[in-house]
């Protein structure tokens, strides 16, 4: 158990980024990361190591947020949450800010997989190209020329 608390005191934090990488809010994130230690925990006599422990966590905390995702699309509702602007901007600004983070991810949503992924690791999870390589199980070569030719494909997308 004490051999478990330290693989949790070494990894939370990556595991908790790689989520947020992917759902873009911290309170999901957050439960979805005590999901992933809590399950890990249950099968870590299954870990045979193949791969990396915090590839594997990482693992786990994609399949949970897969089935996450599908379960949110069968039982999806609309929330009326208003946003309040802060203090720093204005309406317009506001609005600017937010239009402009829309568009960026609208395009994103457009790339193929795995770019799609390296992208949004990178940008929304700020790992590093040798975090994206083990995560993806590739190396950070393949992550930087990925990650590379996503930005050239969406600026390409912007000119035109």
């Amino acid at each position: 158990m004490q051999e478990f608390e330290q693989l949790y005191k070494e990894y939370a934090r990556q595991v908790y980024k790689y989520l947020l990488s992917l759902c873009h809010e911290e309170q999901i994130a957050e439960e979805l990361m005590q999901e992933t230690f809590y399950r890990a925990l249950k099968s870590l006599k299954s870990y045979d190591g193949t791969c990396k422990i915090y590839v594997w966590l990482c693992q786990i905390a994609k399949h949970i947020w897969y089935k996450t995702l599908a379960g949110n699309k069968r039982t999806q509702t609309t929330e009326l949450s208003p946003e309040i602007p802060s203090a720093d901007h204005s309406v317009e600004d506001h609005i600017v800010l937010r239009d402009g983070k829309m568009s960026l991810f609208k395009e994103l949503h457009l790339l193929a997989e795995p770019m799609r992924e390296v992208m949004y690791l990178r940008l929304t999870g700020e790992f590093s190209f040798r975090e994206i390589g083990e995560i993806l199980s590739r190396d950070e070569t393949w992550a930087r020329v990925t990650f590379y030719r996503g930005k050239q494909k969406m600026m390409k997308g912007r000119v035109q």
